[in-house]
């Protein structure tokens, strides 16, 4: 690439940034740290530390991360140490299914836990047949621990993120290292704690951390779950005060603080972190066979965990296929009127399509703008590319709730982004939150692309006379298309299941994308929650095609997309 052309990608991009991503940054600053005189000052976030209910809503969003991370830890990492040493009955099905999960957004998830686990929910209703519970007797399992059901939820959800990260890291140790441990007479459990997991802690600290501040800041499924003793909550509710009450930019200004501050952590800790390993072909390494009834008790531990994943699933699964279910173990009476209607209803339709173009244009953007970051960080040598790249990164450690919020900020009236109101017409807020919001899904996979081809061809192709331009069109971007497919798609179905920014920006009826219009069904009363699985299934099995295909493309490689 000419340096010409590189400054010129990495002016315009550092331009869509600015206005973009720093921009609603500093609005956020601004609410919270500026008074109405235009000077700086901490009274706001004195009075939010002063006041006991946002200091106890801090408090148990960074409670709930902590449990939601540490029990996807203890989940992920003995299945992918499982998965990585040793070979057992339905190994390649159940590796695949892992991924499951992911097909769904937790909060969509919640409302199966809620029919499962409520207080005429399935659970009760098995409970009355054993004999265990009297007649009329319930127990309210969600009220009793609403926490402990959202730290679930979101374990069970997001544990393959770290799953994946872990798989990669282990796939990457040379078993040399750990022979010489065993020669040495490090056997066992200690030779795991003094050698292996020192050698893939980067990789489950990278997964670690991406669901911590997925689950700190959360919104969908503490709103499922009536739990407004969370930060995300709080925000959620202030933002009908978002011109007059400083207090909810000073609870977003925290709640960026914490996630910078803990991505900031990863990689001084990690993000240059390495062993050197010697060739793989030093040591006979790889998954070895077991005895049969070691390896079937593989295939349970895989098959229980994902069962127990998938029942919030099979939760909304089974409501979207029930014309009632009310105090039974099983719904009594099934019909497919509610996929019709999840695909007619006079709020879904709309939502369907917004969200398919919404998602569309944000792809084509993060395409656009991901081949251009990429090719500038690897092949260029303009000053300051690592800044770019650095940018590119930071939307996977600003979270979600927090930019909406800031565009939600900078295109108040009266504002340079007032012509942007959400109130009005959010199209455009919408496509540019999921463009940034997913741009580093683009810009990891083009880079790994990048990277894994040679720069002669790109040579020889400008030797021969052709621009630097035609030289990527017509050889490079062919090349990588696979990543460019896999980053595309990833960037497309994450859009099409939006969250944070589709229940904060989307504000009108006519624009509302699929995952608000799941939220709005599932309050209304009457067949709302019925239509609401309904779309949620469609959702899953668009999700679930996609992630396949990704698996299919990047193989182990995919945990890498997961990376801060």
């Amino acid at each position: 690439m000419s340096q010409t052309l590189a400054r010129t990608v990495f002016a315009v991009t550092a331009l869509f940034f600015a206005a973009f991503f720093v921009w609603p940054v500093l609005q956020i600053l601004r609410g919270g740290f500026v008074n109405d005189d235009g000077q700086l000052t901490l009274a706001y976030l004195g009075a939010l530390l002063r006041d006991p209910l946002y200091l106890g809503g801090l408090l148990n969003s960074f409670l709930l991360a902590t449990a939601a991370t540490s029990l996807a830890l203890l989940i992920a990492l003995p299945l992918a140490v499982v998965s990585d040493r040793y070979l057992f009955p339905g190994k390649a099905l159940l590796g695949s299914v892992i991924l499951i999960p992911m097909i769904l957004p937790p909060f969509v998830g919640a409302i199966g836990i809620k029919q499962i686990f409520g207080q005429y929910g399935a659970l009760n209703a098995l409970l009355h047949h054993a004999g265990l519970l009297g007649a009329g007797e319930t127990i309210d399992w969600l009220a009793r621990s609403q926490f402990w059901g959202i730290a679930v939820v979101e374990a069970f959800s997001l544990y393959p993120i770290i799953y994946l990260n872990a798989v990669a890291a282990l796939a990457n140790i040379d078993p040399a290292l750990e022979e010489a441990a065993q020669n040495l007479g490090c056997t066992g459990l200690r030779r795991f704690f003094r050698v292996t997991l020192p050698l893939i802690r980067p990789g489950l600290f990278a997964g670690g951390t991406i669901v911590f501040i997925w689950t700190f800041t959360e919104l969908g499924t503490p709103l499922v779950f009536d739990y407004d003793r969370v930060t995300s909550v709080q925000i959620y509710y202030g933002l009908k005060d978002i011109g007059a009450n400083p207090l909810p930019y000073a609870l977003v200004a925290v709640l960026l603080t914490c996630s910078v501050a803990l991505y900031a952590l990863s990689k001084t800790l990690f993000g240059r972190s390495h062993h050197a390993m010697m060739a793989k072909a030093t040591s006979a390494g790889g998954a070895r066979a077991l005895p049969a009834g070691r390896a079937w008790l593989c295939t349970a531990l895989f098959g229980g965990v994902t069962f127990l994943a998938v029942l919030p699933h099979l939760g909304v699964i089974l409501v979207a296929f029930s014309q009632d279910w009310y105090g039974s173990v099983l719904p009594e009476r099934y019909t497919l009127e509610n996929f019709e209607l999840a695909l007619g209803h006079n709020l879904t339709v709309p939502a369907i399509a917004n969200s398919l173009r919404f998602a569309s244009i944000s792809t084509i953007v993060d395409l656009v703008l991901g081949v251009a970051i990429a090719y500038v960080v690897v092949r260029s040598r303009v000053r300051g590319r690592q800044i770019l790249d650095f940018l590119a990164m930071m939307p996977l450690a600003v979270p979600g709730l927090v930019l909406a919020f800031g565009y939600l900020a900078m295109a108040q009236d009266g504002r340079l982004f007032g012509f942007l109101n959400p109130t009005r017409d959010p199209t455009v807020l919408l496509i540019i939150a999921y463009s940034v919001r997913r741009l580093p899904y683009v810009v990891r996979s083009a880079a790994a692309g990048f990277q894994q081809t040679s720069e002669t061809l790109e040579e020889a192709g400008q030797n021969l006379g052709a621009p630097p331009l035609k030289v990527l069109f017509r050889i490079t971007l062919p090349l990588i298309t696979a990543n460019l497919i896999a980053g595309g798609l990833l960037a497309f179905a994450f859009a099409m299941l939006e969250v944070s920014d589709s229940l904060i920006l989307a504000q009108k009826q006519a624009y509302y994308p699929i995952t608000k219009a799941i939220l709005e069904l599932f309050q209304l009363l009457g067949d709302g929650k019925f239509i609401a699985s309904a779309l949620g299934v469609w959702a899953m099995a668009f999700l679930g095609v996609t992630i396949a295909g990704l698996s299919i493309l990047l193989g182990k490689k995919l945990g890498a997309i997961f990376r801060v």
